[in-house]
């Protein structure tokens, strides 16, 4: 008796594929986004390479034929050039001071405004309003309405209680800068924080109430660690802004007075000794250390979103 065998018979092999209705379908929501994103790389991105090219040459624009190639000479100058070194420290020390204070105001603000009041949303857009004005136009309106030593507001007040005259923006040129973005960046402040506190658990506050916890116990061990996040996250964004800040600085003080910060060195570089090659290298190290905090306020806003997914 012979025993058959029977060959194993090959199935052939299934492709999944998606059909052409759900790549067309796919292609259909993306292609609107296409234009936008080309006019966005149009606009950021091949200015940034072309700079970043530029920031390689000793170029100055009053001698384009004596232009050539520095390697990383334009970096190297910016880095140990005395006076391209105390705007570096200017920048930080700004940011710095402003963060600080618009964060510190902008918490306290939010606390106030987190409780309920008559007349509570006339005050909250009274106060959001400074943030909405042109950087510009505020710093135009502290440097004439505020500081001018003749017929400013704080000498006004001053003169009137038999005060002094000073010149604010000559005596105390930095502060003057920062107080002024205090001004416009603590309603920014303000507002994150406040949603922030608007997203506390409530039962829990309530729990500690009723434990016999004091006010500053639940700010100490609830609140303040609830709004943690919420404080990175507005101290990143503001710092994104205040070392890109051009205006205040080029309004109030025209960069004298040991007030020059990084961009306005730059502007000074570029339209005022016209070194394109050094003012390039400049810029490309704020926008590198731009790129570096907003990846950090990227996380946290992923940290938040995470947060309130897990929550919910």
């Amino acid at each position: 008796m012979t025993a058959t065998t029977t060959a194993p018979v090959a199935t052939p092999s299934v492709r999944t594929t998606r059909p052409p209705s759900a790549r067309l379908r796919n292609w259909a929501t993306r292609a609107p986004l296409l234009p936008a994103l080309i006019f966005m790389i149009v606009v950021t991105q091949l200015p940034f390479v072309a700079t970043l090219v530029i920031s390689f040459f000793d170029w100055n624009s009053l001698y384009p034929d004596a232009r050539k190639f520095a390697g990383f000479g334009n970096y190297q100058e910016v880095l140990t050039d005395a006076d391209l070194r105390h705007s570096v420290w200017t920048t930080v020390l700004l940011t710095v001071a402003v963060v600080l204070a618009s964060l510190v105001l902008g918490l306290l603000l939010a606390l106030l405004l987190n409780r309920r009041f008559k007349g509570r949303g006339v005050v909250r857009t009274l106060l959001i309003a400074p943030f909405l004005v042109v950087p510009v136009a505020a710093a135009l309106l502290w440097k004439h309405v505020l500081y001018n030593p003749e017929y400013g507001l704080f000498n006004g007040l001053l003169h009137y209680v038999g005060g002094p005259q000073p010149d604010w923006i000559s005596n105390t040129p930095l502060l003057a800068v920062e107080a002024s973005l205090v001004w416009q960046w603590t309603p920014f402040m303000m507002l994150i924080l406040l949603a922030g506190l608007q997203s506390r658990d409530h039962e829990q506050i309530e729990a500690a109430r009723v434990d016999g916890a004091s006010d500053w116990q639940i700010f100490r061990h609830l609140t303040l660690p609830h709004l943690r996040r919420y404080l990175e996250l507005g101290a990143l964004l503001g710092s994104i802004y205040i070392v890109q800040n051009f205006d205040a600085v080029f309004t109030l003080t025209s960069g004298g007075l040991g007030t020059a910060n990084l961009p306005y060195t730059v502007y000074q570089s570029f339209y005022q000794a016209h070194e394109n090659g050094l003012a390039s290298a400049a810029g490309v190290l704020v926008v590198i250390g731009s790129i570096i905090i907003a990846t950090f306020a990227l996380r946290v806003v992923s940290s938040l979103f995470r947060e309130e997914v897990s929550r919910a």
